[in-house]
């Protein structure tokens, strides 16, 4: 198994984490939220596990397909993050169609679209520049 292959794998284990901390009464305070920030949903847990199953799929198919979860997987949710950041709302929970802008304090919008700005902006330099670079010279 590849670099990049073995990242897709980390991501899906990554991705699966995020569906359990919903269900760690650790990181649940007295509001239902997970890290007072995020509502757990059956909407967001199956977004997450869908983006779980993509990730260990695509690692466990191949290379090239590992390839094109980061480069998609990265775009998709970099840019949720950019319009959550921007609005308060993001679009892959339909947040911004649902509830419109949201006047959250800034601190809030930044925490609250920390994850996937972190994980979509990784996402986009492994899928980007990561996996070029080491790409075997035959493929």
């Amino acid at each position: 198994m590849d670099i990049i292959r073995f990242c897709a794998l980390g991501y899906a284990a990554l991705l699966g984490f995020v569906i359990a901390t919903g269900y760690i009464p650790a990181f649940i305070d007295q509001n239902d939220m997970i890290f007072g920030l995020f509502r757990r949903t059956w909407y967001a847990d199956g977004l997450h596990l869908v983006s779980a199953l993509w990730a260990l799929t695509a690692a466990l198919t191949s290379r090239r397909a590992s390839e094109l979860f980061f480069q998609l997987f990265g775009v998709f949710y970099f840019a949720d993050g950019v319009l959550g950041l921007l609005t308060g709302s993001g679009y892959l929970d339909f947040g911004i169609l649902i509830n419109g802008v949201l006047n959250l304090p800034l601190a809030t919008r930044i925490f609250a679209n920390a994850p996937h700005l972190g994980l979509g902006g990784l996402a986009i330099l492994i899928g980007y520049l990561l996996a070029p670079r080491t790409r075997p010279a035959h493929a």
